[in-house]
């Protein structure tokens, strides 16, 4: 295995990053790609999975939330650890760890053992995925940094898009016999390929004052974010019993513990798992107040249009998965233009986007109520493309907003925090987004909840809009 790359001297005497070249830059966004398409890639096999193996509405929600759940809940730590040990080392072991899982997921012979095979799954990725931007922060600087952080911005965008389309195309190709299996065995080779390449290409980092685990802030994030997230995703299928509610409850009384907790070690010099004088920076600070609306209106707008158009419209797992390609085309070129358009006019770009983002969603929701059920990949078309315009306008350049002003010996507890707030937000739109749709359908057309959804969504964006004037205008 390579050296450990050290920072070298430059002449002023500030350290110099190890360099992260074309290949090892290519690497690590592939391999943040990876737990990405994972969360979304399951969405249209759902129908398919259900039936081979007998699973009910309320088991398909976990296969999905288990996989979130534990992928939110170990972020932080996974950022803290690469922090710690290396976030070369982490990333390998990350890569191993989801090709085994992702393996597991593949050959699982019943639903709780699929759950399980996605519970280990979603670990393996909170252990992969936070040193991707550690890595990208602590080994670039200056111009690289920002085109490297742009660069995983748009990843990240079209890893959610794709996940769905690459999902249908797998389901309906049925390789081998494996069916829907094949969304999880898909992953194995695409590890085995990363692996060689990340041990030569990605130079290791680490902080410099690396801080010991935080076992009681870890404990208390895990037991806040589950008390949130298990009973919003499992709810409205297991008929809202009494656990829901007990456990709603003590979500807020342990977000509170947990910040009390943090405040306090840091006060006493310790070494929190998530410092609060992290969030005296401006733009890590409002930005993050952003990821929540966009990334939850984002997970939940992917898990609806796949239930509608699938269930209600009576698209295939293709056909589906086809509709949403002129949102990823879109998203794409927007990431790429993103830059130039940052460089002229600064982080007023994500306001920018989010009106454009709006319109898009504005026109889906009006193609929705006027020709439902009968739409077709043409008539979605126009509102797919404007709204991921609109998307790639913002996520990109939001991540380097977020990330502008945190020091290299942080980057992992600050790309820790920062995908755990994404994470958490896909978790809650799926959650909230996925329970208004299913409870207006129940009692109603489906179209008529989809596009209801919709502009939900398209309020969120224009207050979205509203509050990204408060970021600084200059983007690092």
């Amino acid at each position: 295995m390579p050296t450990t790359a050290r920072p070298a001297a430059a002449p002023g005497g500030e350290p110099v990053p190890p360099g992260l070249g074309a290949l090892g830059l290519c690497t690590v966004l592939l391999g943040a790609a990876l737990p990405l398409v994972d969360f979304f890639i399951v969405n249209v096999a759902l129908p398919s999975l259900g039936r081979d193996l007998g699973a009910g509405e309320a088991l398909l929600e976990l296969v999905v939330a288990g996989y979130g759940l534990s992928y939110a809940v170990l972020l932080v730590l996974g950022g803290r650890l690469g922090d710690l040990f290396g976030r070369r080392r982490l990333f390998l072991t990350g890569l191993v760890a989801f090709g085994l899982t992702s393996l597991a997921c593949g050959l699982a012979p019943g639903p709780w053992t699929l759950v399980g095979a996605r519970v280990a799954q979603g670990a393996a990725a909170a252990m992969l995925l936070p040193q991707v931007l550690a890595t990208l922060h602590a080994s670039t600087s200056g111009t690289r940094r920002a085109r490297a952080l742009g660069l995983y911005g748009a990843t990240t965008g079209l890893s959610f898009v794709t996940g769905q389309i690459l999902g249908g195309l797998l389901v309906a190709a049925d390789l081998w016999g494996t069916g829907w299996r094949a969304v999880f065995l898909v992953n194995v080779p695409v590890v085995l390929l990363l692996l060689p390449l990340a041990a030569r290409a990605v130079p290791e980092t680490r902080s410099d004052r690396p801080a010991p685990v935080d076992v009681a802030g870890t404990l208390l994030l895990a037991l806040a974010l589950t008390t949130l997230l298990a009973p919003l995703t499992e709810g409205r299928a297991a008929g809202w019993p009494l656990w829901t509610w007990l456990a709603l409850a003590v979500s807020p009384c342990a977000a509170v513990a947990f910040w009390r907790v943090q405040r306090r070690v840091e006060r006493l010099g310790g070494s929190p798992l998530v410092p609060p004088s992290l969030l005296k920076l401006v733009p890590l600070r409002r930005g993050l107040v952003l990821v929540l609306p966009l990334s939850g209106g984002f997970g939940g707008f992917m898990l609806v249009i796949a239930v509608a158009l699938q269930e209600g419209a009576g698209f295939g797992a293709v056909a589906a998965g086809v509709a949403l390609a002129p949102m990823a085309l879109a998203f794409f070129a927007a990431s790429l233009a993103g830059p130039r358009l940052v460089a002229r006019w600064g982080s007023r770009v994500i306001p920018a986007g989010a009106l454009v983002q709006a319109a898009g969603l504005g026109l889906l929701a009006w193609t929705a109520w006027r020709s439902w059920p009968d739409l077709s990949v043409a008539a979605l078309l126009p509102g797919m493309a404007v709204a991921g315009i609109g998307q790639g306008l913002q996520l990109p350049v939001l991540f380097r907003v977020v990330l502008a002003e945190v020091p290299p010996e942080r980057a992992g507890v600050g790309g820790g925090v920062m995908v755990t707030t994404q994470q958490a937000a896909l978790a809650l739109g799926v959650a909230t987004l996925g329970t208004l749709f299913l409870s207006l359908a129940d009692t109603g057309s489906m179209g008529t909840a989809l596009a209801v959804v919709l502009v939900v969504q398209l309020v969120v964006a224009l207050l979205t809009a509203l509050a990204a004037l408060r970021l600084p205008r200059a983007v690092g």
